[in-house]
């Protein structure tokens, strides 16, 4: 290699780091374009209003790939091969019908904001246990976490919607400090909080460590399986944090809240691809949530069906899985 090298030849290492610049700047450069594309043709795209309202959708989905990359850190990361949290989605829905129905019982916000916390940390903790203990698939083990809260919703919901009335979750919904709307707010807090710990303490450093290197970590003294649990754990919190945001601005628990899990895989994949080694981070996530976001806003702008969104997830996840398999290997070589 040494040799190619001094000749002046391409050596796979050296093609490798090419295409690793190239597909970062490459997602970039199409995040650039499409937006463009949409300021131009999409009538009313970049009006205020609009611009809000996106950011404000895209908070829930933001938050869920937060947890989602989360278990990515912690438990692999090489988002091929590490764990995931197929029931981060479900959770949600569980706990958004947990609120609902503790309101509706006049306990009072803080009672219901606790309940419903702890039922998100409980699936989290579900999934850890499964993972840690009992040995499962992470794959197998969140699936079948989201079966139980997806069961459990329905028996709590009965598959009804069922609303709520709170002069708290309608301030939240209403309210805005220094003309940003409350849920904007919360996004912010969220993403700052989120990232301090991810890429600012100690415990961060060593949850990236666990995700990399476990055998590592593990002869270091780092205990692997506590920050395993952590990760599910943490997107269980996640999980029950955007469930208040849903509620919020539905007013209601209603289903279909499932069907937040493409996007959310879809966002936390294609996180890693605006990282510089190709790995799971904060910012990432929140930009390509964003960009998921306005995208979708962008289609239903130009009337193309919503249906075609999900194609669209569903080719980012294949795109950024193949790419990153292509071009990681050269941080590591």
């Amino acid at each position: 290699m040494k040799a190619d090298a001094l000749k002046g030849k391409s050596t796979p290492v050296d093609r490798r780091v090419l295409a690793s610049l190239v597909v970062r700047v490459g997602a970039y450069v199409a995040l650039a374009v499409i937006l463009t594309y949409f300021a131009f043709y999409a009538r009313g795209f970049t009006s205020p209003f609009n611009l809000q309202n996106v950011v404000e959708q895209s908070a829930i989905l933001t938050i869920l790939a937060f947890g989602m990359t989360f278990v990515f850190i912690g438990t692999g990361t090489d988002v091929q091969k590490g764990g995931v949290d197929l029931s981060v989605a479900a959770n949600a829905g569980l706990c958004g019908a947990v609120l609902v129905t503790v309101l509706n019982l006049e306990y009072s916000e803080l009672i219901a904001f606790l309940v419903t916390l702890a039922t998100g940390l409980t699936m989290g903790f579900l999934n850890g246990l499964a993972v840690v203990n009992f040995r499962i698939m992470p794959l197998l083990a969140t699936l079948a976490v989201m079966n139980i809260a997806a069961g459990l919703e329905l028996t709590i919901t009965q598959n009804t919607v069922i609303g709520v009335q709170s002069d708290l979750l309608s301030a939240m919904q209403f309210g805005k400090l220094f003309g940003v709307s409350i849920l904007a707010w919360i996004l912010i807090f969220v993403t700052l909080i989120v990232s301090y710990i991810a890429h600012l303490t100690p415990f961060g450093m060593r949850l990236y460590a666990v995700g990399g290197f476990p055998e590592a970590a593990r002869a270091a003294g780092l205990r692997v399986g506590y920050y395993v649990y952590f990760s599910y754990m943490f997107s269980g919190a996640c999980a029950a944090i955007a469930s208040i945001l849903i509620i919020t601005r539905l007013s209601a628990a209603s289903l279909g809240t499932g069907l937040l899990l493409l996007p959310v895989l879809a966002a936390a994949l294609l996180g890693t691809v605006f990282s510089r080694r190709f790995v799971p981070t904060v910012g990432g996530t929140l930009i390509a949530a964003l960009f998921i976001g306005f995208l979708a806003n962008g289609f239903q702008l130009l009337g193309i069906s919503s249906f075609w969104v999900s194609g669209v997830q569903g080719a980012l996840i294949l795109l950024v899985v193949a790419l990153t398999s292509f071009a990681k290997p050269a941080e590591g070589s």
